[in-house]
């Protein structure tokens, strides 16, 4: 695997974060837009047919967390916060609406499947469990670290990692 992917893609690997978070951040934001445009009392309504508690309330609240969160999510502010609050918002659809779909679309058209939820929550995990990636703000302010370190190259020569050693082998 190395010949395939040498260290070109390796150097590239702190990028991944970064396309998983924009990339899930405008699926939200999108979502979120929709509910506004659609205005959350019309949302609202359908909650309090599935039975939600508050279902005004939590309109609002859902449109908010889907497209505030998207734009954080886009930008790398607070993305670690924005990430948690979306996965929560996709598992409350999930088990609310989705579960008694199943993982995928009916072939007769009577609903959507959770793929769509349960992939973005894989984006999400990506952000909460490794780091939003190079170019977020987080990363700017100093909130979070650069997930990938630059790979070390073959013409460096052996004191330099000989004293790297020594730091950690007390």
């Amino acid at each position: 695997m190395r010949v395939l992917f040498g260290g070109s893609v390796r150097g590239a690997a702190g990028y991944a974060p970064l396309v998983v978070r924009v990339l899930a951040g405008v699926i939200m934001a999108a979502h979120g837009w929709q509910k506004l445009q659609g205005g959350p009392s019309g949302f609202g309504q359908a909650l309090a047919g599935l039975g939600v508690p508050l279902p005004q309330l939590m309109a609002y609240v859902v449109t908010l967390v889907e497209l505030i969160g998207g734009v954080l999510l886009i930008v790398g502010l607070l993305s670690r916060l924005a990430a948690l609050l979306l996965t929560i918002d996709l598992v409350m659809a999930i088990l609310l609406v989705k579960v008694n779909i199943g993982l995928l679309s009916p072939t007769d058209g009577s609903g959507v499947g959770a793929e769509l939820e349960l992939a973005l929550i894989a984006g999400f995990l990506v952000v909460l469990l490794a780091e939003p990636g190079r170019l977020s703000v987080d990363q700017a302010l100093g909130y979070e670290g650069d997930l990938v370190e630059e790979a070390p190259t073959r013409g460096r020569s052996s004191s330099s990692s000989s004293s790297r050693r020594g730091m950690f082998s007390r």
